[in-house]
C-alpha cells in the first residue's frame, strides 16, 4: 500500500510510469497510491533508468536536461500550464515511489510549474 493521504495534498496525481504492481486501476486512491495515474508527467523509461542510476551530480544534472527536454513537447507543457493555473484555485499534489524528492523527478516539475507562477504549497 501507498502512503495515507493528508488533507492538504487534495487530488493525488501519480506521474509514474506504471502503475503499483498487482493494483487494480480501482484500488489506486482507496489503497493510498494515488487519486488519477497520469503517465504523461513520467520520465521516459530510458531515461527513467538513468535517473534511478545518476550517482554523481553531473549525472543527476543530465538527468534533469533530458527529463526537461522531455517535458518541453507541447502535450507535457499544456499540461503543465494546466496544472500551474489550477493550483490557484485547487489543491493537488504530484507524486510517485521515489522517497527523495530531491533525487525525483517530482523536484523537476516543481522547478517546470514555479516557472509557470503555480502556487506551490
Amino acid at each position: 500500500m501507498g502512503k495515507p493521504c493528508d488533507a492538504q495534498e487534495g487530488i493525488r496525481i501519480g506521474t509514474v510510469r506504471r502503475p503499483p504492481r498487482g493494483v487494480r486501476k480501482e484500488r489506486y486512491a482507496s489503497d493510498d497510491w494515488f487519486d488519477v495515474w497520469y503517465p504523461d508527467l513520467a520520465p521516459s523509461a530510458k531515461l527513467m533508468a538513468q535517473g534511478k542510476a545518476a550517482v554523481a551530480e553531473t549525472e543527476w544534472k543530465r538527468f534533469v536536461r533530458a527529463f526537461k527536454a522531455e517535458m518541453n513537447v507541447p502535450t507535457a507543457r499544456r499540461t503543465l500550464d494546466l496544472l500551474a493555473a489550477l493550483s490557484h484555485g485547487v489543491n493537488f499534489s504530484i507524486g510517485c515511489y521515489c522517497e527523495n524528492e530531491a533525487r525525483c523527478h517530482r523536484s523537476v516539475l516543481r522547478e517546470l510549474l514555479r516557472e509557470r507562477g503555480a502556487s506551490l504549497g
